[in-house]
């Protein structure tokens, strides 16, 4: 019972901390700047796949956050040099200053787009970098967590979020280096600015706080609503993707379910859609109110400096000077106001790659020690196992006492919903028992180093994934380390008879399948249902899994194939599971379950003398056929 409890209680408190998170995220525009702490873990990451290429991108906004303000001061002296030499006319040799200026200014012109074209690159490159690694995390961290955490739908909106917003992370990136380069060139302009008049700052400051303020709280509350809409966006992509499918194509078809996904599809955007434009529009009225402010202040500052300059206090060039110093610092700080606030927002939404990288499996550690012992002497031992899913009451195993000994081949019999897969996801180490114990030669599945153990047992679901690679690739799955062996990957289609289906093909086993890309050939159900059966012979293992594996072969063809997996599989533990008794009367002792319980235990021949439930639906199936 301890597991079962421990496993309720890391659901709750998965679900308990999504909506803690939630909470706190919408308990006011403020808490989005708590989310600003990720920014450093975040650039550990960037600067992880690149020191190189980071300090690189630094050196070169620094250079480039120098630029405007000695842009602004070289245009000043030409509009001086200008205005001195219509005063006193000078012969404009090549030696005349006026040149020289202007000489300085088509430098600064060629470095400013030099540079420009060089931040672009270097953020480019490690754009990339950061979402290749990040999409690396995330694919190896989810497999190191439970099966059934993937079927709560709280967890699986955190792998959403975490998994869809890659490009957010790249903007992430690229927005926080350009706020440090645009705070330089602020610290710049206003260092000049202040050397003339200190009152134009404070003008402009007063002007930008009320824009800095609106960007945060609309901000937070857009975070806010994209974040409670996880699970009906995530419908609105599986619909999106159901509507418009090759895999679901013949079904919308045949029942006529355009109707039907795109008016449900239509019904909750709109909904999505009503709610966003609420916030739209208010963000539009009261950005459009900050941004006047912020126009006025500029002209009120300008009309300003315009008047010193008919007094006579300075120059027409410092004139210049200022007005465009004070309008670049007025177009920075709104930039940096409005990018500053996208920086939080975002950085909340990378909070949600951080959660997820931070969840661990629900059953506690899976790195035991021992390895399998190699060959099993004594075989596998269910000792009162028993099995129910977190957050549920319903015992989907129970009570279950047998042996699976060495180079035994054992049938799984049962209605569907006996607990047959079940059974066997907890024979692989897949799940783990909620109460009674799994033992291997002794020992407890729990305590085998969870690799060593899954290399020893090969295994096919009947729900089995039809990989878009190519053939060689969808059979060398079942042991990738071995994907460059192709007598062994030809080897294991022979004797699942996938041989038979790849041949053929115009490119053999460099043959792509499915349709998704192009030159893909598409197989038939049976056809695919060997070639993933060829995937449980790539392993040497002394366990094999099979799970339904021949639902879509005819009964000539599953019979050949079970014919060829007896004979192959002499010395090694077995495992099937098929509701045709034909072939399952093949296996040395067959397993009946019912109702999550063992009912029967026996050889063909035992059970049909005993007259129990096996008896019974074996006389049913066999009337079938007369």
């Amino acid at each position: 019972m301890t597991r079962d409890k421990n496993f309720r209680r890391g659901i709750r408190e998965a679900n308990s901390n999504g909506k803690m998170s939630k909470k706190n995220n919408t308990s006011g525009f403020f808490s989005q700047f708590s989310s600003l702490s990720n920014v450093p873990r975040f650039f550990s990451m960037i600067w992880a796949v690149s020191p190189k290429l980071t300090v690189w991108n630094m050196l070169l906004r620094l250079v480039q956050a120098a630029v405007p303000l000695t842009m602004l001061y070289v245009g000043k002296e030409i509009i001086d040099e200008v205005i001195a030499q219509i005063t006193h006319p000078v012969s404009l040799t090549s030696s005349n200053p006026l040149w020289i200026w202007v000489g300085a200014e088509l430098g600064l012109a060629v470095l400013s787009s030099l540079l420009n074209r060089a931040i672009t690159l270097t953020d480019s490159l490690l754009g990339d970098l950061v979402n290749n690694d990040s999409s690396v995390r995330i694919i190896r961290h989810a497999a190191t967590l439970d099966l059934y955490q993937f079927e709560d739908a709280t967890f699986y909106d955190k792998l959403e979020r975490a998994r869809t917003q890659t490009a957010g992370r790249t903007a992430l990136m690229s927005m926080v280096l350009s706020q440090a380069q645009d705070l330089i060139t602020v610290m710049f302009l206003a260092v000049g600015l202040v050397a003339f008049n200190p009152w134009l700052l404070l003008i402009l400051v007063v002007a930008v706080i009320p824009s800095f303020i609106g960007e945060a709280k609309f901000n937070q509350e857009s975070y806010s609503l994209s974040r409670s809409w996880t699970p009906e966006r995530r419908e609105i992509d599986y619909l999106r993707y159901i509507g418009a499918s090759n895999e679901t194509a013949k079904e919308i078809k045949i029942f006529g379910l355009e109707d039907f996904i795109a008016n449900r599809f239509k019904t909750i955007s709109d909904r999505y859609f009503l709610v966003n434009q609420k916030l739209a529009l208010r963000r539009a009225a009261w950005g459009a109110l900050f941004s006047t402010l912020g126009t006025v202040s500029y002209y009120a500052a300008y009309i300003f400096v315009i008047g010193q300059t008919i007094a006579g206090q300075i120059t027409v060039g410092t004139l210049t000077f200022l007005a465009g110093a004070f309008s670049r610092l007025q177009g920075l700080l709104q930039g940096i106001v409005s990018r500053f606030s996208r920086i939080a927002e975002t950085s909340l939404y990378l909070q949600d790659l951080f959660d997820f990288l931070e969840l661990k499996p629900l059953a506690g550690s899976h790195d035991g020690g021992h390895k399998i012992p190699r060959p099993m002497k004594q075989g596998f031992v269910f000792e009162n196992v028993g099995f129910k899913y977190p957050e549920t009451d319903i015992w989907a195993l129970r009570h279950l006492s047998f042996t699976l000994h060495p180079g035994e081949k054992l049938a799984l019999v049962g209605e569907n919903g006996a607990g047959k897969t079940t059974l066997v996801k907890l024979l692989a180490h897949l799940y783990e028992p909620s109460e009674g114990r799994i033992l291997l030669d002794g020992v407890d599945l729990c305590d085998y180093d969870p690799e060593d153990l899954r290399r020893e047992i090969g295994i096919i679901f009947q729900d089995y994934v039809r990989f878009m690679f190519t053939a060689g690739e969808n059979i060398a799955i079942g042991n990738i380390s071995e994907q460059e062996n192709q007598h062994r990957i030809e080897d294991s289609a022979h004797k699942s008879l996938a041989d038979t289906v790849i041949e053929p093909l115009p490119k053999k086993y460099s043959q792509m399948l499915g349709k998704r890309f192009a030159g893909g050939v598409d197989l038939s159900g049976g056809q695919w249902q060997k070639v993933a059966l060829a995937r449980a012979y790539m392993r040497e293992a002394q366990l094999i899994i099979l799970d339904e594996p021949t639902a879509s072969l005819d009964a000539r063809a599953e019979h050949e194939v079970f014919v060829r997996f007896a004979e192959l599989m002499k010395g090694k533990a077995a495992v099937l599971i098929s509701h045709r008794f034909s072939t399952v009367r093949m296996a040395d002792r067959i397993l009946f379950l019912e109702h999550g319980e063992l009912l029967e235990l026996g050889t063909h021949e035992e059970l049909l003398a005993k007259g129990g439930k096996y008896a019974e639906l074996f006389r049913l199936q066999a009337k079938g056929y007369v």
